[in-house]
C-alpha cells in the first residue's frame, strides 16, 4: 500500500516528566476509530465512514518510522454493510498472529443480519470476502467484538436474543486457524445475567489464549452491573464476575474496552456519567479521572512500557449529538496526574475516540 496520506496529527502534548500525546483526527471524515499497535510498532487503525444506518469499513496503517498513514483500503467488500448509529454498533479490530488485522462488525439492514468478519489477504493488500459468522444466535442489537491470539485463535463475540434483554446472551464462535473456519456460536453467559441490549461489549485474548469478554448485565432490566467472562483455554465454561453494579430501569447505550499490557490485562467502562478503569488482576481497584462527572461516556484506554496509563473519553455526546474529547494520564501506580486535556466541540455525531502506546512510550490520540 502506498504511504502517501496526508499527517493528520493536530497536536502534540509534552510534559517534562509524562509521555507525549499526539492527537490525530481520523482521516477522510471517518468514525468510531479502533487502533492496535502490533510488536514492530506499527499503528493500525479501522474507521466508519458513510450513512450511519448503512455505511463501509476502511483500515489505514501507519509504520513506526513512518509521518503518514497509507491509502484506505475498503474492509467490507459488500458496499454499505455495517452500521454506525448509537455509537455502540461500529467495527472492531484485533491483531492476530504476525500482526494480521481481523475485523468484525455488525451488519447493516435486513440483508445477512449478524456478525460479519474478513481479515486482510496473506499478501497484505487487501481484505478477503466478508463472512456472516453468525448462524443462529442473528438477533443482534449492541454490536458485537473480536478477538485474536499469536497461537492463531480468532474469537467472534455478541449478544443476540429475542425474548427480552434479560434473557440475552453473549455467544463466541472460534476459530483455531487464523480465521479460516469458525466453529458454530455457542452461547457463554449464565443466561440469568441478561445483557443489555443496546450497550456494546468487549473481547480479548491473552498470550496464554485465555478469551476475556466484558459486557453489561441486564437481570430483571434494572441490574446493569458491568460483568467480565474468563475463559480458560481449557476450561468448559467460562467463569463470571461483577466489576461494579450499577441499578438502572433504562438501557444507558454504554459501551467498554479491554486492554492488554505487559503486566496484564486493563479494562474500563462508564457508570451514570463517570468513567471508571481497573487492572483485572486487582478488580477492587477503581480509578477515575479527576474533574466532575455527570457527562463522560466511550472510555478508551492504553498503558505504555513505563506503566503509564492514558485514558480518554467523549463528554455531553448522546443520540444523535456529538460533544466534546477529553483524557488524562495516570502514573504506574494508578493515580491521575497534572496531565490531561479537553478539546470542545471535536467529536461528531456518532463519533468516539482510541488511543495507542507507541513502542517509545508515547501515545495517541484518535478521534
Amino acid at each position: 500500500m502506498c504511504a502517501t496520506f496526508i499527517t493528520l496529527a493536530l497536536l502534540v502534548f509534552s510534559h517534562p516528566l509524562w509521555a507525549t500525546v499526539e492527537y490525530i483526527r481520523v482521516p477522510n471524515g471517518g468514525l468510531q476509530p479502533q487502533a492496535a499497535v502490533d510488536t514492530q510498532g506499527t499503528l493500525h487503525l479501522i474507521y466508519f465512514k458513510g450513512e450511519p444506518a448503512a455505511g463501509d469499513v476502511f483500515y489505514i496503517r501507519r509504520d513506526s518510522a513512518a509521518t503518514t498513514f497509507t491509502l484506505p483500503l475498503r474492509v467490507n467488500g459488500q458496499a454499505s454493510t455495517a452500521i454506525a448509529i448509537g455509537t455502540v454498533r461500529g467495527p472492531h479490530l484485533a491483531l492476530g498472529a504476525n500482526g494480521r488485522p481481523h475485523i468484525a462488525w455488525m451488519s447493516a439492514g435486513d440483508a445477512s443480519p449478524g456478525m460479519h468478519y474478513t481479515r486482510l489477504d496473506d499478501k497484505g493488500r487487501a481484505f478477503e470476502p466478508q463472512r456472516n459468522i453468525s448462524q443462529n444466535a442473528i438477533e443482534l442489537d449492541g454490536g458485537g467484538s473480536i478477538a485474536a491470539d499469536a497461537l492463531g485463535q480468532v474469537f467472534v463475540a455478541w449478544h443476540a436474543g429475542n425474548e427480552g434483554e434479560e434473557k440475552r446472551r453473549v455467544w463466541v464462535a472460534r476459530s483455531k486457524d487464523e480465521g479460516r473456519t469458525f466453529a458454530v456460536e455457542t452461547p457463554v453467559s449464565p443466561i440469568e445475567t441478561g445483557v443489555c441490549g443496546c450497550c456494546g461489549m468487549r473481547a480479548l485474548a491473552d498470550s496464554t489464549g485465555q478469551l476475556y469478554l466484558l459486557y453489561r448485565a441486564a437481570a430483571q432490566q434494572i441490574h446493569r452491573d458491568m460483568t467480565l467472562l474468563t475463559l480458560k483455554p481449557d476450561a468448559a465454561r467460562p467463569s463470571h464476575q461483577t466489576l461494579q453494579p450499577w441499578e438502572l430501569a433504562a438501557c444507558p447505550m454504554s459501551t467498554a474496552q479491554l486492554h492488554k499490557t505487559g503486566a496484564g490485562v486493563q479494562a474500563t467502562w462508564e457508570k451514570e456519567g463517570q468513567v471508571y478503569w481497573t487492572r483485572l488482576d486487582t478488580p477492587d481497584l477503581l480509578f477515575s479521572p479527576t474533574g466532575e462527572g455527570g457527562h463522560r461516556k466511550h472510555p478508551v484506554l492504553s498503558a505504555n512500557t513505563r506503566g503509564e496509563t492514558l485514558l480518554a473519553w467523549t463528554e455531553g455526546t448522546g443520540w444523535n449529538q456529538g460533544g466534546a474529547l477529553a483524557w488524562q494520564l495516570f502514573n504506574a501506580q494508578g493515580a491521575p496526574t497534572l496531565v490531561k486535556g479537553y478539546l470542545q466541540d471535536t467529536i461528531p455525531v456518532w463519533g468516539s475516540v482510541a488511543v495507542a502506546a507507541l513502542p517509545n512510550g508515547s501515545f495517541v490520540i484518535i478521534y
